[in-house]
């Protein structure tokens, strides 16, 4: 990559870090899409960022469309280079933004997968046998209660608990810090990781979950646990943290019915983005409405008045 494209976005992810407050991986998520454009600007034969024209900015989606990325994720290319670009307009480097007038192609938006609520509570209910065992029970029973992500469960500290309270404070997207409350089940799951946790953990480690070695739980070590507890109890479906998560939010949305309550509690800056749970409640209520209105329901043989 020529220095005339490398230094802008070298002081441009510097900013995102320094001024911004964004975190490491956010700074890499924009460094890695951006390299990716830098890349394909050079290898047409420009070297400086003012040379990328909207025209030429469209023909790089069709590129990304062709080698498979969703919509989704082409909008999030043109958010960090429309971003990026406000950067080079504010440090004089460029005239104007080529990526304001330029859209992502439409795709569908996927419905979260959720567990149901009767095997969620089999795989909960199952006993553990040695005190990782009671850990990792112990985290997915707080992400179910709580509806952590997995990285707020993975960044919890000891005095982010209070269980007198029942409540743990989190710190979710954007440094922003919520206190959400913790179910019955999840906090008897808290004492009994707690009444082992001494035998794993150092004396002033201040991470929740640990390792074998007594060290911060890693993310990715969550997520393989989770997966491991899945398959060693017979679930029907790779269990995954935001699994947890999306059915947290499902089954509070189908008994409450709170929107804006589920927007809280998940820590949604916008309701737009709460609001697919409402899909997914509408799926649940559908299928009640095909097993148990008359007039919709399937004979035993499976044919119905409509197929007659």
């Amino acid at each position: 990559m020529p220095d005339s494209l490398q230094e802008p976005l070298v002081r441009f992810v510097r900013h995102l870090s320094s001024e911004k407050r964004h975190s490491p991986r956010t700074c890499d998520s924009y460094q890695r899409d951006l390299n990716r454009l830098a890349f394909w600007l050079a290898d047409s034969g420009r070297d400086q960022w003012r040379l990328l024209l909207s025209h030429d900015l469209r023909r790089y989606v069709a590129v990304l469309s062709r080698e498979g990325l969703s919509g989704r994720s082409i909008a999030r290319h043109l958010s960090a280079i429309r971003r990026f670009y406000n950067f080079l307009l504010r440090e004089r480097l460029v005239t104007d933004n080529p990526a304001v007038d330029v859209r992502a192609p439409k795709s569908g938006r996927r419905l979260p997968r959720v567990a149901d609520v009767d095997q969620l509570g089999q795989l909960l209910d199952a006993t553990p046998d040695d005190p990782l065992e009671v850990r990792d029970l112990c985290m997915f029973e707080l992400m179910y209660s709580s509806g952590l992500r997995l990285s707020e469960l993975a960044q919890l500290n000891l005095e982010s608990l209070d269980l007198g309270a029942g409540d743990v404070r989190v710190v979710g997207k954007g440094n922003k810090e919520r206190v959400l409350p913790v179910g019955r089940k999840a906090l008897g799951a808290i004492q009994a990781w707690l009444a082992v946790r001494p035998g794993l953990a150092p004396e002033g480690e201040k991470a929740v979950f640990v390792s074998r070695r007594g060290d911060r739980l890693s993310r990715r070590s969550i997520q393989s646990r989770l997966e491991r507890w899945g398959i060693t109890r017979g679930a029907d479906q790779k269990l995954h943290p935001h699994l947890l998560r999306h059915s947290f939010a499902s089954h509070m949305l189908e008994s409450s019915g709170d929107l804006r309550a589920v927007q809280e509690l998940l820590g949604h800056a916008d309701i737009a983005t709460t609001q697919v749970y409402t899909h997914l409640d509408f799926q649940h209520l559908a299928r009640v409405y095909d097993q148990s209105h008359p007039r919709a329901r399937r004979t035993r043989s499976g044919t119905g008045p409509d197929d007659q």
